[in-house]
């Protein structure tokens, strides 16, 4: 069968640039859909293209559609980009009326909220992850079979989804299928990370082990954490041989100490010679110190930290299961390394000036590199969207981008954006220094 996988184009808006002119906060990170790659890797007897929307206009979707003729369009999306998948799905449908093709939803969104694409446009919806449902549910509509799979609904926009659960294996990595990295060579030189350059993406592992409350990456596995061998993984940094950097795009690519510290001795042995960049929790960085030394002789470069507060209370509302004090100390390891370190960090709509303050001193006090501040987004699906529900007032999930806040602030919105936009200046000359 023809298989058309679709990455949407950036579908977010700004309520600072539309409401205050505030035009300076911008996303500086443009990576390659590897979702779509993966996926694709497992259709590998299939007739499969990648459409990257946000490298290509919007414009050539349809001129695409009727150039390869898909059965079947499968189409990714995170929660800002949701509303982008149904006009995508909703176009082929209007365009091509009785000769559309089969419309499959998938990614982030539709494993934590699936009843939001029980829509009309959508035929098919893959919660998780897909990489051997979406194979499955392909094979059943080529054979004209009956779709029962787990994981994986039928839209009924009369009623509630009809979704068996599922409980996720290492089957479902099916392991010794790579990514199709050769669909989006076209678009390989565009793929950078600001302040890092050009990366390609590998990814070792799926899932969390642990439950922040703002956080959907438990939903893609349900809670677990799936690794890849050490050999697939390897493979695939190889096969990247047009980048010599590598992000490893896992939500914590040391959530199994035994199994890191084998991967790093792996890797040396392997000789990839790759610089590489890594997810890690701060708590890991301090109690194990000499898996992260280990990386280092690796190749790892950077490190990806979710120190998110720099207030104990606001960690245990977010359920991080951290401390202030162990981000510093995490964080007096990684300067002696000489790591460098990109700090995520999370603006709560009840900050004041104080806090903005605090935040800017901490920064610069322990000389973070790359500090990304988002404003705290309650994500459907997420525990921290079912505790805050009843606050938020946007529901318009395109700015669901977290650089938008959709509960009540406490600051006026003008003086709250502008705070926030200051800081993103420092984000930006942070770059330009490193």
């Amino acid at each position: 069968m023809k298989v058309l996988l679709i990455n949407p184009p950036n579908h977010g808006r700004s309520i600072p640039e539309e409401e205050y002119g505030i035009t300076s906060i911008k996303a500086i990170f443009k990576g390659e859909p590897l979702a779509l790659e993966v996926i694709a890797g497992n259709l590998y007897d299939h007739d499969v293209m990648i459409l990257d929307l946000k490298v290509d206009p919007l414009s050539i979707l349809m001129e695409t559609v009727n150039r390869f003729q898909p059965d079947i369009v499968g189409i990714t999306s995170v929660t800002c980009e949701a509303d982008a998948l149904i006009d995508i799905a909703t176009t082929i449908k209007r365009e091509l009326s009785g000769d559309a093709p089969i419309v499959v939803a998938g990614g982030h969104h539709a494993s934590c909220d699936p009843d939001y694409f029980n829509i009309e446009s959508i035929d098919y919806i893959v919660c998780g992850v897909g990489k051997a449902s979406f194979r499955t549910l392909i094979n059943a509509i080529e054979k004209q079979c009956p779709v029962s799979i787990p994981g994986v609904a039928k839209t009924d926009p009369s009623t509630r989804l009809d979704l068996t659960p599922r409980k996720y294996t290492f089957e479902d990595l099916v392991d010794h299928r790579p990514p199709r990295y050769d669909l989006v060579e076209r678009y390989r030189d565009t793929y950078v990370m600001g302040g890092i350059g050009k990366a390609g993406f590998v990814v070792t592992a799926y899932g969390c082990v642990h439950a922040c409350s703002f956080c959907s990456i438990p939903a893609i596995t349900q809670g677990s954490y799936l690794t890849h061998s050490i050999a697939a993984s390897i493979a695939n940094m190889k096969t990247l041989d047009s980048v010599s950097l590598i992000r490893c795009v896992d939500a914590n690519t040391f959530g199994n100490i035994p199994f890191a510290n084998k991967f790093a001795r792996a890797i040396i042995e392997s000789k990839v010679n790759k610089k590489i960049v890594a997810d890690v929790r701060a708590d890991t960085v301090v109690n194990h110190p000499e898996v992260i030394d280990l990386w280092q002789q690796a190749g790892l470069v950077a490190v990806v930290i979710g120190f998110e507060e720099i207030d104990d209370r606001r960690l245990a509302f977010f359920n991080k299961k951290s401390s202030v004090q162990t981000n510093i100390k995490a964080l007096d390891h990684l300067k002696k390394t000489g790591l460098k370190v990109i700090g995520d960090f999370i603006i709560s709509p009840d900050y004041d000036r104080r806090d903005f303050k605090a935040l800017e001193t901490f920064i610069d006090t322990h000389d973070i590199e790359l500090p990304v501040p988002s404003i705290l987004t309650p994500i459907p699906g997420t525990p921290l969207y079912r505790h805050m529900k009843d606050k938020i007032e946007i529901t318009d999930l395109s700015y669901y981008t977290f650089s938008n806040a959709v509960t009540e602030t406490t600051l006026g919105k003008a003086e709250f954006y502008t705070l926030y936009a200051d800081l993103f200046k420092k984000f930006h000359s942070h770059i330009s220094k490193s």
